[in-house]
């Protein structure tokens, strides 16, 4: 199901990421949290009385910046127009942040103008004009007093200011409270039963991912069937490959006429929103360049979102002899991806076609591992065979004692285990244990949840 997006916009230093954190602290845990995993923040999923929506800080997506940048005050204006634009053009309600301190600036008028053509323009959305809804965020409202100086926002006609402390959450509940009563309904996924998976294509840019999608589209063995896709939403492409029936969603071809800066962030939301749709992830690598730290982020958004994950090493064929060394590009991942060592990896060349349909192959296999299930008395046998390996975890005389486990019904595959201490149950044992499950069922090239209760808690 696809959630909502909120997109979080606005000049720099009024406070957007400390909002986006207050957002994702005032959430109640969906999941589990899952360790091993370090990156920025920048693109989450947040719940608030029930309604369940993504959550954008624009200015965090921003991945690096470029050497010749300059920060003259054209250029910045001109930027934050051109953020501005995507972040109107992906979401489905705007928080316009601005600093009750600092006041209304030239930059701030510059977006809002852009904020009120957008509302009276509305957009295609459905085959249905609509308007994206906007509320306009006075943050740093820090002191007695600040709240008044929140009046002059009024004259940007967009709505009354919700007056808020982002540093220290005042207001932030109220301001919560509007955001879900603004929010569409979630798009209900469309089931389709012949479908046996759904595959997302994802990597930074130039790695060639488009050349791959080509490369698989155009191969004698695949069927294709053009699926045409929303104004917002990556173009879906049926295939029939290796007699399944399968969706391949592109998230490559979405770069539009007269955007150039600042499109290769949104080109990775829509990537990392097309997961909420995916069964699988082929996250496409540059072996040229090596494994890079956006390489890493994206993988890891693969993995934090449950989904299967498989790596496509692009280009093997620009690489020397020495180079394809399959060892040390193995120690790579191991060290680079260290929390997904259950990933299958496919060293290929979009270009020439070498090994091209192996990374599909591949992810079928994974879809196939993301149904398996084991049986309760089959799972508490093993469990009972590993609980004497290794000592539980234990803090201040208590221990943990593990009672018994079963498979939850999840998308993801996921396993519950009911033990006396749930808190006490950290990374290390975590891991161990998730370790254990593989080597004993299997579950390759899938994510898989691991988590603690205790008994007579739902699972």
């Amino acid at each position: 199901m696809a959630l909502p997006l909120v997109a979080i916009v606005g000049r720099p230093n009024v406070g957007k990421s400390a909002l986006f954190n207050r957002i994702l602290g005032e959430r109640r845990a969906i999941v589990d949290p899952m360790a091993g995993l370090t990156r920025d923040r920048l693109y989450a999923e947040s719940e608030w009385r029930g309604r369940r929506f993504t959550i954008v800080d624009t200015a965090g997506l921003v991945l690096g910046k470029d050497r010749d940048e300059v920060p003259a005050q054209r250029e910045l204006r001109r930027r934050m127009e051109e953020q501005s634009r995507l972040a109107i053009d992906e979401a489905d309600l705007v928080l316009f942040v601005l600093d009750v301190r600092e006041g209304l600036t030239a930059v701030d008028r510059d977006i809002a103008e852009l904020l009120r053509r957008s509302r009276t323009q509305g957009g295609a959305r459905d085959g249905k004009s609509t308007r994206t809804p906007v509320l306009v965020v006075a943050n740093k409202a820090d002191g007695r007093g600040r709240e008044l100086l929140a009046h002059e926002f009024y004259e940007l006609g967009l709505g009354d200011p919700w007056v808020i402390s982002a540093l220290h959450g005042t207001g932030s509940g109220d301001l919560l409270d509007a955001v879900v009563e603004r929010l569409p309904p979630p798009r209900p996924e469309v089931v389709d039963d012949q479908v046996a998976g759904r595959i997302a294509i994802l990597g930074r840019p130039n790695v060639g991912k488009s050349s791959l999608l080509n490369a698989v589209i155009g191969d004698e063995r695949s069927l294709v069937t053009a699926e045409p896709g929303t104004t917002r939403d990556p173009v879906d492409t049926r295939i029939t490959f290796a007699g399944k029936h399968l969706l391949l969603i592109d998230t490559a071809g979405i770069r539009r006429h007269g955007l150039t800066r600042g499109v290769e962030q949104y080109s990775l939301l829509r990537g990392l929103r097309a997961m909420e749709r995916a069964d699988v992830g082929i996250v496409v690598i540059d072996a040229k360049d090596g494994i890079s730290a956006q390489d890493v982020h994206i993988a890891g958004y693969v993995v934090e979102a449950g989904r299967g994950l498989v790596l496509a090493l692009n280009k093997w064929d620009l690489l020397t002899p020495e180079e394809k060394e399959e060892k040390v590009w193995r120690r790579r991942i191991r060290d680079q991806l260290n929390f997904a060592p259950w990933a299958p990896v496919s060293y290929i060349s979009a270009k020439t076609g070498q090994r091209v349909t192996q990374p599909l192959a591949v992810a079928l296999k994974v879809i196939e591992e993301r149904h398996r299930r084991v049986a309760t008395p089959e799972l508490n046998r093993w469990l009972r065979s590993v609980l004497g390996q290794r000592d539980t975890p234990s803090r201040k005389g208590r221990q943990v004692r593990v009672l018994y486990a079963t498979q939850a019904e999840a998308t993801t595959p996921t396993f519950v285990f009911f033990v006396n201490e749930p808190e006490l149950v950290h990374f290390s044992y975590r891991r161990f244990l998730e370790t254990q499950l593989r080597q004993a069922f299997g579950f390759e090239g899938t994510s898989i949840r691991l988590v603690f209760r205790r008994r007579g808690e739902e699972p």
